[in-house]
């Protein structure tokens, strides 16, 4: 699929759901201009995203004796050494309430990248949070990193552009209407999981190692 038939299609898709777009705006990289991340360094991002959330959650909670078993577990997936910044924070329990915050909302991230990883069907609806739980399940059920691997297969550079457009106009959209236009129409759109999952999406094709450090263009 070219670029510009790319944007075509996610313009369909924006029709569809009721989300306002601005034809202007161009079409991302076509998929010449792209290398993507390796499987392994993206399954490492995933589980390290996934048991840095929980552990969040444990200091958010209160219970900072709760992360020990997290860092267990990323030691046990070898993914001790994959930690961003705000992650490495929540992890030596130095994080603020802010940092908290950030890293709970990976969540989201780690969806989208399960969908790289074909673990999750579909992420076009951006309403509602993702399924917690099934996320949590996609790591706590294996038994190794090599174990977690073996249920995912990489999407192709086709398809993760395919989202990365969507994602890109789904941004837009919120951002036009959080910041400009109030009366912009954005369907169900929730900005902060749009914002998150692109963000991930984003990641596998940059070379910027901590996501928080990538500028998102709207």
């Amino acid at each position: 699929m070219t670029p510009e038939e790319r944007k075509a299609n996610s313009e369909r898709i924006l029709t569809e759901k009721g989300i306002g777009f601005q034809e202007e705006l161009p079409p991302i990289k076509p998929a010449s201009e792209v290398k993507l991340r390796s499987f392994d360094d993206i399954c490492r991002r995933a589980i390290a995203a996934l048991l840095s959330t929980q552990s969040a959650i444990e200091l958010s909670d209160k219970n900072p004796e709760g992360i020990e078993k997290f860092k267990r577990l990323m030691v046990y997936f070898g993914v001790e050494e994959c930690l961003n910044k705000y992650e490495t924070l929540v992890m030596e329990k130095r994080a603020s309430k802010e940092d908290l915050v950030e890293v709970v909302w990976e969540y989201e991230c780690c969806w989208a990248l399960f969908w790289i990883l074909g673990l999750v069907d579909d992420i076009t609806d951006a309403g509602k949070i993702c399924d917690c739980e099934k996320a949590i399940r996609f790591v706590s059920q294996c038994e190794s990193f090599e174990d977690f691997k073996a249920q995912c297969s990489l999407r192709s550079v086709d398809e993760i552009l395919d989202m990365a457009d969507l994602y890109f106009r789904y941004d837009w959209a919120c951002d036009h209407h959080n910041h400009v236009d109030s009366d912009w129409a954005v369907g169900d759109l929730d900005s902060d999981i749009v914002y998150e999952r692109r963000l991930a999406i984003e990641w596998t094709m940059r070379t910027t190692d901590d996501w928080f450090d990538i500028q998102l263009d709207t």
